[in-house]
């Protein structure tokens, strides 16, 4: 049982205290008591019913709650009408108690029944093989990652892609840099493969291109080659980028991200899914062929901006946008899938990755789904718009494809001068091209580097291996944590310094909070008696504690139907308030007696079940020991 059954007793018991007042019939909310005196829950019915019955709020609320009384179920002990209007409730806390703290602790608790199996295609990552991962990209993988969590939690059939452009502009400059620039192949032996190419590779050739005019036509040759799927230089940009691919997924899984699927442009090109997708927007009208102006001979879209209305060039070149459309419409199963599948890797997690191949001796998967997520930066929010129209059209439902649009992850000034940058005090964005960034693995490093030392510190008797394990699980919660904390359309800006900070609204501040937890559970040295009478929880931090435990799969269904992580961000970060809270004021090993003890250790229990299913969903470790 949640406080999910309470609200809906709740709305339950206002519907039919109004039908028997003769009220007309209404949609009022039923939400969490704004301020202690209130009570639990509030609902503000009387102020919808006002306007109609020409009534004050407060005379239409009395009146219910008399009435309410009458009945007041199982989960309710008192209602009253405020002097505000609204009609407040107090739970009945002898019954909420048990069945939060029994609910909590079976292995599914939070779970709703929201998505009902359906199938959900989620694609994020897709950074270009060319480089390593920097700060920026992360956000991209977490915001992906924790969105897949959180509609797995709400039962969606979820799988989750990555897109890698190994045929693109900037998979071509690195060929360039290696076939025509003298670069060797072989990274230095301290440098890892990705930031080989993204540190030195592709910045110094694309910096030769702007003196080197013969240098820089080579791009093209290299384009077209790529093209040609049997040609010795396309042969040799699937190893380079494949080389790049794996060092950055390394970093994706060290992070704790995983996916199903990871589809190559270059397949998705020599498949001919856009020949498909471009007959079929003709047959629907979508496209046109203009006859005069400056898009004369050009294949454009009905009814767009004329700077991004062309699908096709004159001379018979698909732009940037036409090459989405086809990868979009199979990721919703309305092309037919070109695609076999050949398995990539094991996953940490024991998850399978398989990887696109069109190799008819491989196996037939199925990664299309019903609706479709496609987490990237709000800068092409332009060009997603125009593909989520098209695949609405093509489905005709508006919703089967989604944007999820997030803002972008720029450098604060103390930290681009770590770059030997002078911003003049102003932050500055991220640039692969210009080699303006921090690495996702610097800064990984950084971090649990001085976990490392501060868990040493606290935990001296710990093995070497325990602690790098602790310092991993806190380095990665501190980012993880950092990233999904914000709104989506907030710009981050990136502190090398204020993001080693280890206190406040953090990620190892709410794990700490599980740590404490265990400790607590580990003092006493045997396992609570779940099956005694809890009826001895009863201070108001105890019982704050108890409705927040008892939230859990509220915020999650909230979070599914927003795709918001920071609701559960900021739902873990209330519980261990309330939790430390708890703690500060509420004894629990020294308490009067050993009912009470029981009762508390229960709920502490409880507690760290339910943060650590919480911290899951943010792709976040609860360690036992900090």
């Amino acid at each position: 049982m949640t406080l999910r059954l309470v609200y809906d007793e709740i709305r339950f018991g206002v519907k039919q205290a109004c039908h028997k007042l003769g009220y007309p019939e209404i949609e009022f909310d039923v939400s969490e008591a704004s301020r202690p005196e209130f009570g639990d829950v509030s609902c503000n019915v009387g102020f919808l019913l006002a306007k109609t019955l020409k009534k004050r709020p407060l005379d239409i609320s009395q009146s219910l709650a008399e009435e309410y009384k009458k009945n007041l179920g199982e989960y309710v002990s008192e209602v009253s009408a405020h002097a505000s209007g609204y009609l407040n409730f107090v739970a009945n806390y002898s019954l909420l108690v048990p069945q939060v703290v029994h609910s909590s602790l079976q292995a599914n608790y939070g779970s709703i029944n929201l998505g009902k199996n359906s199938k959900m295609v989620i694609e994020h990552t897709s950074v270009n093989p060319n480089k390593a991962l920097h700060v920026g990209h992360i956000r991209n993988i977490i915001i992906g990652d924790t969105v897949a969590r959180i509609l797995h939690k709400a039962s969606y059939d979820v799988s989750v892609l990555n897109y890698v452009d190994d045929s693109g502009l900037q998979v071509a400059d690195i060929i360039v840099g290696f076939k025509y620039g003298g670069y060797s192949d072989t990274p230095p032996d301290d440098q890892k493969f990705d930031h080989y190419c993204g540190d030195i590779v592709y910045v110094k050739t694309t910096e030769r291109y702007e003196t080197d005019k013969a240098f820089a036509d080579l791009r093209s040759h290299v384009l077209q080659e790529l093209e040609e799927e049997t040609s010795d230089l396309a042969k040799f940009g699937d190893e380079i980028t494949r080389r790049v691919l794996e060092e950055q997924l390394k970093t994706c899984w060290r992070l704790g991200a995983t996916y199903d699927c990871l589809n190559f442009e270059s397949q998705i090109v020599h498949s001919k899914l856009w020949q498909v997708a471009f007959e079929k927007m003709k047959s629907m009208g979508i496209t046109e062929l203009e006859q005069e102006g400056k898009n004369a001979g050009c294949w454009v879209i009905k009814a767009e901006s004329e700077d991004d209305k062309v699908l096709v060039r004159s001379n018979g070149t698909a732009t940037y946008v036409a090459k989405d459309i086809p990868y979009a419409a199979w990721k919703l199963g309305i092309l037919a899938d070109p695609f076999y599948y050949k398995h990539y890797a094991i996953q940490k997690t024991g998850r399978v990755l398989w990887q696109t191949t069109l190799d008819s001796k491989q196996a037939t998967m199925h990664f299309t789904g019903d609706r479709a997520i496609t987490v990237i930066d709000s800068r092409q929010s332009r060009l997603q718009n125009i593909i989520t129209k098209i695949m609405s059209d093509f489905k005709s439902k508006p919703d089967s494809y989604i944007h999820l649009g997030y803002e972008s992850v720029t450098l604060s000034p103390d930290t681009a001068k770590t770059l030997d940058l002078d911003t003049g005090g102003k932050s500055v964005q991220m640039s692969g091209r210009k080699g303006i960034y921090v690495s996702a693995d610097y800064v990984l490093d950084i971090l649990s580097g001085r976990t490392f030392d501060e868990t040493k510190k606290r935990n001296s008797e710990l093995d070497e291996m325990s602690l790098v394990k602790i310092s991993e699980q806190v380095a990665i919660g501190a980012l993880r944590y950092a990233m999904i904390k914000q709104d989506l359309d907030k710009i981050i800006t990136f502190d090398l310094t204020e993001s080693l900070s280890l206190e406040g609204d953090t990620g190892p501040y709410i794990q700490y909070a599980h740590a404490r937890a265990m400790r607590i559970l580990e003092k006493y040295g045997k396992s609570p008696n779940f099956g005694a009478s809890l009826g001895d929880i009863n201070t108001v931090y105890e019982k704050d504690l108890i409705k927040i435990i008892g939230k859990f799969d509220l915020h999650v269904e909230d979070a599914a139907k927003n795709l918001s992580p920071k609701i559960i961000a900021k739902y873990c970060y209330h519980l261990a308030v309330s939790f430390n809270t708890f703690y500060e004021h509420v004894k629990v090993l020294t308490a009067d007696s050993e009912d009470v003890i029981n009762a508390r250790l229960c709920l502490v229990y409880s507690f760290k079940e339910t943060l650590a299913k919480a911290l899951q969903l943010l792709g976040i470790d609860a360690p036992e020991r900090m």
